[in-house]
């Protein structure tokens, strides 16, 4: 197995500063727009972006919530081993707000799908968009595209596209690994 550094920490950073100013751009004071983190890996793009949104740009304070979309999957059922969900956390009511999805890799666009389902539960928001770091352009299964990207990555099938956050893993870094 080997593993290929497709974004070092310095990069990351450089790109989450690009998307939160794309994002201010097009949603100024984030008034009537609100951040949703897909469980589990969306979250700490998600939380990285409202930390920088707020403390390095001076945008006032922005609505974050996280959506746990396990049950939402077309495929929960189809696996062996029992499913262990994580937490939603949203606060607030969805209605009529912008609404920003935020997830780490944009695969084959399964988990997208059920985020657009599981967020219904929460009423009917003006807008959706989609926020992701790393962009499998070449994977998608469903017609699902992100509106803000960081990076885009060509990856075969066979090879698996890890982030890792300082956060969790103690550092910031995107790697293409191969088996």
């Amino acid at each position: 197995m080997s593993q290929k550094v497709l974004l070092n920490s310095k990069e990351v950073t450089i790109i989450l500063h690009r998307l939160a100013c794309q994002l201010i751009e097009k949603h100024l004071d984030f008034s009537d727009t609100v951040l949703v983190g897909i469980q589990p890996r969306g979250v700490f793009l998600a939380e990285r972006l409202k930390q920088i949104l707020e403390n390095e740009y001076q945008t006032p304070e922005i609505t974050l919530g996280y959506l746990d979309i396990t049950f939402f999957r077309d495929d929960f059922r189809r696996t062996e081993k029992p499913l262990e969900a994580n937490k939603t956390k949203l606060n607030f009511i969805v209605e009529n707000k912008k609404v920003i999805f935020i997830d780490d890799v944009l695969f084959t666009g399964r988990s997208i799908r059920s985020a657009l389902t599981a967020i219904q539960s929460f009423g009917r928001p003006s807008e959706i968009e989609l926020l992701v770091l790393i962009d499998r352009r070449f994977s998608r299964n469903l017609p699902i595209q992100p509106d803000y990207r960081g990076r885009q990555v060509d990856a075969i099938n066979g090879e698996k596209v890890k982030v890792s956050w300082k956060e969790n893993e103690g550092e910031d870094g995107v790697y293409l690994i191969t088996s």
